[in-house]
This record gives C-alpha cells, sequence and structure tokens, in this order.
C-alpha cells in the first residue's frame, strides 16, 4: 500500500508539470536564389589558397593561430568538454574515505553514561561511504545529453569563428590590393592632371590660351593629388586591421603589396542548396536547440525522485586504544529516496524557464536560417551585378582612351579648346579607377558567398561525432 500511495504522489506531481506548445523549426527554400538540387564539388577547406598569394595564405595562418577571438572560441570548447566528463563521473559509483581524531568533553547528561560521560576523551573515526544513483528516470541520462549537445554547439563555434576569421582577413587582404589600385589610378590621374598643367602653361606663353585657363589646370592637379591622400588613408586601414586580425599589432604594419589573383578564385556554376546547411553556425544553432530540448527533459524529470544506494563501513570509538577493535566497527547499507513535495512551485518555475529557453533557442536558428538566406541571396546578387559590370568594362575603357586620344590631339593643334581635354581625361580617370577596383569587388563578392555558404566546413553526423567525444573522454 505505502509503495502505491508513493507511486501515486510521483505520478500527481509529474503531471504538474504543464507542457508548453512545441516551437516551429524553419526549414530552407532556397528556390529563388539560384541554389539548385544538383551536388556541387566541396568548397576547399582552406580556399583563400585560390588566390595564389603566399602573403595572403601566411597572414591566414597566422590570424588562426594568435587571434584572441579564436583562443576564446577554444577556451569555451574545453570548457564544454569538462562538463561532459563532470556529468559522466556523476554516473558511477562514488566513493570517499574521511578519518578524525578530535580531543573532545562529552556531556554527562547525554546518550554516553559515566564513566566516560562528563569527561575529556579523544574521540576517533574512520569511515569510507559508497553511493551511486541508479538515475531510474533518466535525469542523468538527460544531462548527459545536454552537455553532449552543448559541447557540439562550442565544437562547431570554433569552426565558424575559423571561418569568420579567414573570411576577414581576405576580405581585408583585398581592401587592401583595391587601395593599391586605387593608389595606382590616382597616381596616374596627378600625372595626367600635371602633364596637361604643363601644356597648359606652354600654350599660354605664346598666346595659344587664355591665362584663365591655368587655375583650373593647378585645380584639377589639386585635386588628383588630395585623391591620391585619400587612398593612402585607406591603404593604412587595411594594414592596421590586418594587424588586428592577426594579432601582430605594430609588427604587421609592413605588409607588402598583395600579389592575388583577384579573379582566381572559381566557384561552381550551380550551387546546391545543401550548401547552406553547412555553415558552421546554422549546425551549431541546431545543437543548441537539442540541448535546451535536453534541459527540458531535466527539468520535467526533477519532478520524479532520486533513487540512491548507500553504504558506509568505518571505526568509532571513546579513546585512542580501542578504536582499531572489531567492537569499533560501523557497517551500513541501503536506498536513499528523495522525493519532492511542496517546494513553492520552484520546479514547475524551472520547468518554465527550461521551455522558454527552447522557444528561444527554436528562434534564434530561425533568424539565423533567415540571416544566412539573405547572405546568400546578396552576394549572388552582388556577384552577377559586378560580373554584368566587368563585361561593359572593357568597351568604357576602350571609348574613353579614344575620346582623350582625339580630345588632347585636336587641343594640341589648336582646333579645339582645353575644356574638352579636361573632360575626356576625366572620363579615362574615372574607367581607370572602376576598372582597378572591380576586379577587388569581384573577389571580395566571391568570398562574401564563400562565406555565406560556409566555407570549406564539413558537418559530422551527429552520433559520428558524439562517439567521438566519448572517445576523447574515455
Amino acid at each position: 500500500m505505502k509503495r502505491l500511495i508513493a507511486v501515486a504522489a510521483v505520478a500527481a506531481l509529474a503531471a504538474c508539470a504543464g507542457k508548453p506548445p512545441e516551437s516551429h523549426v524553419s526549414e530552407i527554400k532556397t528556390e529563388a536564389l539560384g541554389l539548385g538540387p544538383a551536388t556541387a564539388p566541396q568548397i576547399p577547406e582552406k580556399w583563400w589558397a585560390a588566390f595564389g598569394d603566399p602573403a595572403l595564405d601566411g597572414l591566414v595562418d597566422q590570424a588562426l593561430m594568435d587571434s584572441p577571438t579564436l583562443a576564446t572560441a577554444m577556451a569555451r570548447l574545453r570548457r564544454a568538454e569538462s562538463e561532459i566528463s563532470l556529468t559522466r563521473a556523476a554516473t558511477l559509483p562514488q566513493a570517499n574515505f574521511e578519518a578524525q581524531e578530535m580531543r573532545e568533553r562529552l556531556s554527562g547528561n547525554y546518550i554516553i553514561p559515566p564513566p566516560y560521560g562528563g569527561s575529556t576523551q579523544w574521540i576517533g573515526t574512520a569511515q569510507a561511504n559508497l553511493s551511486w544513483s541508479l538515475d531510474f528516470f533518466g535525469k542523468q541520462e538527460s544531462q548527459l545529453a545536454k552537455v553532449r549537445a552543448t559541447s557540439e554547439a562550442a565544437s562547431l563555434d570554433v569552426a565558424a569563428a575559423r571561418l569568420a576569421l579567414a573570411g576577414s582577413v581576405t576580405q581585408a587582404y583585398i581592401s587592401l590590393a583595391r587601395a593599391y589600385a586605387l593608389s595606382d589610378a590616382a597616381a596616374d590621374a596627378v600625372k595626367q592632371r600635371q602633364s596637361i598643367l604643363t601644356l597648359t602653361k606652354t600654350l599660354i606663353s605664346h598666346g595659344l590660351e587664355a591665362s584663365a585657363s591655368q587655375p583650373l589646370a593647378e585645380a584639377q592637379v589639386a585635386a588628383a593629388q588630395v585623391e591620391l591622400a585619400h587612398v593612402g588613408g585607406l591603404k593604412d586601414i587595411a594594414v592596421h586591421e590586418l594587424a588586428l586580425l592577426t594579432g601582430q599589432g605594430a609588427n604587421a604594419y609592413d605588409i607588402a603589396r598583395p600579389k592575388l589573383n583577384a579573379l582566381a578564385l572559381t566557384l561552381p556554376d550551380i550551387l546546391p542548396a545543401d550548401l547552406l546547411a553547412r555553415r558552421a553556425d546554422i549546425a551549431a544553432a541546431k545543437a543548441r536547440i537539442l540541448s535546451a530540448n535536453a534541459g527540458e527533459e531535466i527539468a520535467r524529470k526533477a519532478f520524479y525522485p532520486d533513487i540512491n544506494l548507500v553504504g558506509t563501513v568505518g571505526l568509532a570509538a571513546v579513546g585512542l586504544g580501542p578504536l582499531f577493535s572489531s567492537d569499533s566497527l560501523q557497517v551500513g547499507a541501503g536506498p536513499a529516496i528523495h522525493l519532492p513535495i511542496f517546494d513553492g512551485g520552484q520546479l514547475q518555475a524551472r520547468y518554465n524557464g527550461a521551455a522558454a529557453q527552447r522557444d528561444e533557442s527554436v528562434a534564434t536558428y530561425n533568424e539565423l536560417l533567415l540571416v544566412a538566406v539573405r547572405q546568400t541571396a546578396d552576394a549572388l546578387s552582388a556577384l552577377k551585378t559586378l560580373n554584368d559590370q566587368a563585361a561593359l568594362m572593357q568597351q568604357m575603357r576602350t571609348a574613353a582612351d579614344a575620346s582623350a586620344d582625339v580630345a588632347a590631339r585636336r587641343y594640341k593643334s589648336g582646333l579645339a579648346p582645353q575644356l574638352p581635354v579636361f573632360t575626356s581625361q576625366d572620363l579615362v580617370i574615372q574607367a581607370r579607377r572602376q576598372d582597378a577596383v572591380l576586379g577587388t569587388d569581384i573577389a571580395s563578392a566571391k568570398v562574401s558567398l564563400v562565406m555565406a555558404l560556409g566555407g570549406g566546413f564539413v558537418p559530422l553526423p551527429q552520433e559520428t561525432s558524439v562517439a567521438r567525444q566519448e572517445e576523447t573522454h574515455e
């Protein structure tokens, strides 16, 4: 009868945990993104090496070795792995040994009669304790599932941090290459404007040009010099960013001019939709949903009793002499049960909090999925636009060079005023500037697409990952 009453009480308490509604996990829908069902080659793990610049390879390697950001992610992973070991240890039998010898005055009006009662004696104890949680209701199993999922998420965070760091270094390096290209275009503009100024002064001295043309030519030279100084600042900013990302500080400020092949990084013509599922941050968000689900199970199972086996064996005696005699032996063993009955609603509150955390993890995953889809769509659109621009850029530059050549020859022969020369030269400078940055912009868009699709990350099956973690800790 007592056993039935206990079971009924447990069932009643468990029924008090009202289960909140399940959250909805979004699915990836990529029909409108240009991602097809076909299988594409895996993006190389070291995709940045395709640019063919050893200096870039060295900077990425340095960043992956010394970056504080990556070190933080690695520390979190080690902490999560230690939680697995700690939780697994709690499922095993626990044993400890305690010994004590203390000088104590014994009460003369308590359980020990005279002559020991009322006297001061040495009280000695030596005891070994054993306990083992039987985990009838799977509480420890749920706890282990939670920390495993948390560790898996931390491991995936490391992979995501590595990709983000490699992408940031590559983008900064491309920015440095872009700044050098802009600097070349600005330097060419200064030379062209100075040539026009020299020609203007010559024509004025021969009475072939009004003196009012000289201030305009001088202003054009000054404007080109301002632009040259501006792009010099852009180079410094890119170098500073690389120094920060690689964790080298001022030691990295002497980075040489990039020699990357901006168009070398190639991507498959057809990108499969499952590339989005290869993103480490999305996989980490999924792992956190599993962790939150396990946390909810832990909170639900807290309504059930804890049943343990406990045992003790030891010695206890009044006085030093009899401590190690057979009559001082103490032995005990039996079950121990802890059953929550009235707790003021603490268990229910913890359960509601765990359910809310599950909902939060699902919402975070759904939001991250939407962001990933947008990043991919933006990168695809940007790459398409830049490729279309590249197809027209050659035509623009050829036409601009031809126009500038005609205007210069007409001006030198006195058949046209100076203003068409300025106009045509401006068009040439603009074409050269756009051509200089277009290649690096295409490279940057490709890097953005690679990062949006998870880089070279290859997710392991969940069961394989868990098995690997268990092997690590055995």
